[in-house]
């Protein structure tokens, strides 16, 4: 990507902007859900939002019953 430089106005190459998205496995956010029994608490051991789990989770169709069930 090619923008330009707010300093002097030259045209810069950039390779990416932005932060690389998370690729936490459901296996990993399922194990710590179970640890902690709660989303806050396993959203602060994986190092990610609670709404990331809550993401994880509905790409997979697992729901939070699910997980606490043992379903």
């Amino acid at each position: 990507m090619i923008i330009a430089c707010p300093n002097c106005g030259e045209k810069v190459v950039v390779k990416g902007l932005g932060r690389k998205p998370l690729s936490i496995p459901l296996k990993n956010v399922y194990d710590a859900l179970q640890a902690h029994g709660s989303v806050a608490g396993a959203a602060n051991e994986l190092g990610c939002s609670p709404g990331y789990i809550y993401k994880v989770l509905k790409d997979n169709g697992v729901s939070l019953k699910d997980v606490f069930n043992g379903g």
